[in-house]
C-alpha cells in the first residue's frame, strides 16, 4: 500500500512539473503532453499494478482524469491554506498596525487575487486532459475575461484607495470630501474602459480601427462640446489646486459671496444681498479671485483729516494719540503707523494702519469703530477739530457798490 502510495506521489509531483514548464495552450501540446506522461516510467508501472487505467474514456484515459483530479485538489489545497492560514495571521498582525495600508494589502488579495489563484488551479488541472477544441477555447477565453476583469479591479481598487485616502488626508469638511470622491466614479470609468480595449485585443479582436474610430469621435465632441469639457476640466483643477472651498467667502471681479455648491460646469455664490451667482467654473480659473476665508489677519489702512487752523503741537501729538488708542485695544490689534499724510484741499490728513488679528469682518468693524470713537473723545478733549468740506468765496467791492 505504501509502494503504491509512492507511486502516485510521484506522478503529481511529475504532472506538475510538466505542467509549469509547459503553459502555451495548443491542443497539440497538449496531446504531447499527455503523451509524455503516458510512457513515463511511473505511468508505465502504475498501469501494470491497474490495467483498467488505461482505459479511454472521452479522449482521455482513467489515469489522466486521476492526475488532472489530484492536480485539482493540490492546487486548490494550496490555495486554502494561503487562505485561511496564511493571510488570517497576515490580517491579525495588520490589525495590530496603526496604518490601513497593510490592511487595505490583505482585502486585496482576499478579493482579487484569492479568485485568480482558484482558476489557476483549474485551469493547470485542464492542461492535463487531451480537450475538445471548442472547450479548449471557452477555458482559455474564460481565462483571458477573468485575468483582465481581475487586473481591472486590481487598479481600480488601487487608485480609489489613494484618492479616498489621500482626500481623507487632505480633507475634513464633509461636504468638499463627497464633492472631491466624484472624481473616483470617472476614473473607474476611464480604467474599465482600457480594461475593455485590452480584453478585446488580448482575444485576437482588431482595435485599431476601434481606437481610431474613438480618436475621430473624440475629436468631433471636443469640438462639439468645447465650453463644457472646458468646464468640465476647470471643475477637476478647482479641486486639485483647492482656489477656494464650499463655505469659502469669495470676491470675483465686482461681484462678492459665499461658495454654496462646486459642480462640473458652474459654480454657485450666494451673495451678501441674498441672490444666488451663477459662474461658470472656467470663468473662475480665468479670473483673480479674492479669497476671504483663508485671511487670517487684516490690515486695516484708515484716515481723517483735521482744520487748518490746528496749532503744530497739536498736528504733532495727533499720531501719538492714534498709537495710543490702538495699543489700548491689546492683542486683537498691532499698532503699525500713524504719519501726517498730505495737504488736502480742505484739510490736514493723517493716515494710520494697524493689523486686525482676526478674519472675521464683523469683530473687524467693531475694532474700527472703538478706534473711531476714542479719537472723537480724545479730540474733543485736546480740542482739535475734524476737517469737513467748506468753501470760503472772497468777495471783492468794486467803486465801492455792492
Amino acid at each position: 500500500m505504501g509502494g503504491k502510495i509512492q507511486i502516485i506521489t510521484n506522478i503529481v509531483a511529475s504532472a506538475t512539473t510538466n505542467i509549469i514548464t509547459n503553459t502555451i495552450p495548443a491542443a497539440d501540446q497538449q496531446i504531447a503532453q499527455t503523451n509524455e506522461f503516458m510512457q513515463s516510467a511511473v505511468a508505465t508501472n502504475l498501469t501494470e499494478m491497474f490495467p483498467f487505467l488505461e482505459t479511454s474514456v472521452l479522449d482521455n484515459t482513467i489515469l489522466a482524469y486521476i492526475a488532472s483530479l489530484l492536480i485539482l485538489i493540490l492546487g486548490i489545497t494550496i490555495v486554502l491554506i494561503v487562505h485561511r492560514i496564511v493571510l488570517h495571521r497576515i490580517h491579525r498582525i495588520a490589525e495590530k498596525s496603526q496604518t490601513k495600508t497593510d490592511d487595505f494589502i490583505v482585502q486585496l488579495v482576499r478579493k482579487d487575487l484569492l479568485p485568480f489563484l482558484y482558476f489557476g488551479a483549474f485551469y493547470l488541472a485542464t492542461r492535463f486532459l487531451i480537450l475538445n477544441k471548442f472547450i479548449d477555447d471557452a477555458i482559455n477565453i474564460i481565462g483571458v475575461i477573468l485575468i483582465c476583469v481581475l487586473l481591472v479591479l486590481f487598479i481600480s481598487s488601487l487608485i480609489r484607495y489613494f484618492l479616498t485616502n489621500w482626500l481623507i488626508k487632505r480633507e475634513t469638511d464633509e461636504k468638499r470630501l463627497r464633492t472631491l470622491k466624484s472624481i473616483v466614479p470617472m476614473v473607474n470609468i476611464v480604467v474599465w474602459i482600457i480594461g475593455v480595449i485590452f480584453l478585446l485585443d488580448n482575444l485576437g479582436f482588431d482595435i485599431s480601427a476601434v481606437v481610431a474610430g474613438l480618436g475621430i469621435g473624440g475629436i468631433a465632441v471636443a469640438l462639439a462640446a468645447q465650453a463644457v469639457l472646458g468646464d468640465l476640466f476647470s471643475y477637476f483643477s478647482i479641486l486639485l489646486d483647492r482656489p477656494f472651498e464650499l463655505g469659502d467667502f469669495i470676491i470675483v471681479g465686482d461681484l462678492m459671496g459665499t461658495v454654496e455648491r462646486i459642480g462640473l460646469k458652474t459654480t454657485r455664490i450666494r451673495s451678501l444681498s441674498g441672490e444666488q451667482l451663477i459662474f461658470s467654473n472656467t470663468d473662475l480659473t480665468k479670473s483673480r479671485v479674492s479669497n476671504y476665508k483663508r485671511m487670517q489677519t487684516r490690515r486695516v489702512v484708515f484716515g481723517f483729516g483735521v482744520v487748518y487752523e490746528t496749532p503744530l503741537a497739536k498736528l504733532k501729538k495727533i499720531p501719538e494719540i492714534v498709537k495710543e488708542i490702538i495699543v489700548s485695544l491689546g492683542k486683537e490689534a498691532v499698532f503699525d503707523r500713524a504719519h501726517f499724510q498730505k495737504f488736502g484741499d480742505f484739510s490736514l490728513d493723517f493716515e494710520a494702519v494697524y493689523i486686525a488679528q482676526t478674519a472675521d469682518y464683523n469683530r473687524y468693524m467693531d475694532l474700527q469703530q472703538t478706534i473711531n470713537l476714542a479719537l472723537f473723545e480724545r479730540f474733543q478733549k485736546e480740542k482739535i477739530e475734524f476737517a469737513y468740506p467748506t468753501q470760503v468765496v472772497n468777495v471783492n467791492q468794486m467803486g465801492g457798490k455792492k
